[in-house]
């Protein structure tokens, strides 16, 4: 069965599957491949076990907690969970302890999840991969031996591996999105405020935030959902009410705006990662907007798109469209396209001519033309080169 919280929420609604047999069936690959992943650093079975026969009883009578109802679920171990200790990837057994318990957690299981236990991290949550020297580093369920990212690395090496469905970890300086980058799978470092940090242990009450890490955008939207909102226990908590964000996820990018910043983002990048990172946003650009302007005088995209080009930039932006492509037999159409964009007047700099000519790649459906003083492409150039690449 597909392990993502929305299909497995439905199949216990449709009663296909058992809360039960959802935690017996992560608990045994829980079992299986924590040791060499080291994820969880406590494993609470019989919690786990208790909550799921009572979702199971509720289930049978037609009741049901939320949109979560039987959904197996882990927490960073920084959140403070009643009963399980919280080590926050120290030796310490109990190193931190709040009078209140996670507001996350305890909101995910008003939603109907159920946890199986506590994910390991980096110690203290300060660090970028998920080395701990007490309980072992976590591995990457795609190439062990590789950095699972951090610091809620166990979090999102539990969901990327299918032990849960779900998990909490917290971001002060990436611990979300870092993690979730390096096992593949979706991490939200949700607005400052928006979901509750009480009942979880601060590194920096002016950047800390909570956030869901998940298989899949819905689920991550279920999970963000489910423990978002204001908590009188956290004083920087939004009193906003939250939106309808699972919803939205079908509606029309029409008015959204993206943004690339360069600065220092970019300095002393490895050329593969550097490659990597652009060709991801320039295929959600070609996605999202099928159809834009790159003004080369202006240095600007239209169509509500920010991407710093100017003069300067010419050259990098035109290596990186052309120079992708890897079949040789597109190398005269390409001198045919740089033809026809002097034939056409465009005024693009001598450097991006040059540039045309010696790439090869692929004008399958290519359409080119001056417009506004710039350049106009077909998505289409974009998707067979993002294809071809």
């Amino acid at each position: 069965m597909e392990l993502t919280a929305a299909a497995l929420a439905d199949a216990v609604r449709a009663k296909r599957v058992s809360p039960v047999e959802l935690v017996l069936e992560c608990l045994a690959r829980i079992e299986r491949r924590n040791p060499v992943l080291r994820a969880f650093i406590t494993v609470d079975a019989d919690g786990a076990l208790a909550a799921a026969r009572a979702l199971e009883a509720e289930a049978v009578a037609g009741r049901f907690r939320g949109p979560l109802h039987g959904v197996p679920v882990a927490h960073k171990d920084l959140c403070v969970i009643p009963g399980l200790p919280t080590s926050c990837g120290t030796r310490t057994r109990d190193y931190f302890r709040s009078g209140v318990p996670c507001t996350a957690a305890t909101r995910l299981a008003a939603a109907g999840a159920i946890l199986l236990g506590k994910t390991n991290m980096t110690e203290l949550a300060m660090g970028p991969f998920g080395d701990n020297a007490h309980h072992g580093d976590v591995q990457n369920p795609w190439k062990p031996g590789h950095a699972a990212g951090g610091s809620s690395s166990g979090s999102a090496a539990a969901v990327a591996a299918g032990l849960v469905a779900g998990a909490i970890g917290s971001d002060t300086g990436g611990s979300i999105r870092l993690p979730a980058a390096c096992c593949g799978v979706v991490g939200l470092k949700p607005t400052y405020g928006r979901v509750s940090r009480a009942g979880v242990m601060p590194l920096s009450w002016t950047m800390d935030h909570i956030g869901p890490l998940a298989a899949t955008v819905t689920d991550a939207a279920l999970l963000f959902t489910a423990m978002a909102g204001h908590d009188g226990a956290d004083p920087t908590s939004s009193p906003r009410p939250v939106d309808d964000v699972v919803g939205g996820l079908e509606a029309p990018v029409t008015g959204l705006r993206a943004a690339v910043p360069e600065a220092h983002f970019f300095h002393d990048l490895h050329a593969d990662v550097e490659t990597a990172v652009r060709t991801g946003y320039v295929a959600m650009y070609w996605w999202l907007f099928p159809n834009f302007m790159v003004n080369l005088y202006a240095g600007v995209m239209d169509t509500n798109l920010v991407l710093p080009l100017g003069p300067d930039r010419c050259q990098v932006v035109f290596d990186f469209y052309f120079a992708e492509g890897t079949d040789a037999a597109f190398k005269d159409q390409s001198v045919a396209v740089a033809e026809q964009v002097q034939q056409e007047d465009i005024g693009i700099c001598e450097d991006v001519q040059r540039g045309l000519k010696s790439r090869s790649f692929s004008t399958g459906r290519f359409s080119v033309r001056r417009e506004n003083g710039g350049y106009h492409f077909h998505r289409l150039l974009a998707a067979a080169l993002l294809a071809g690449s």
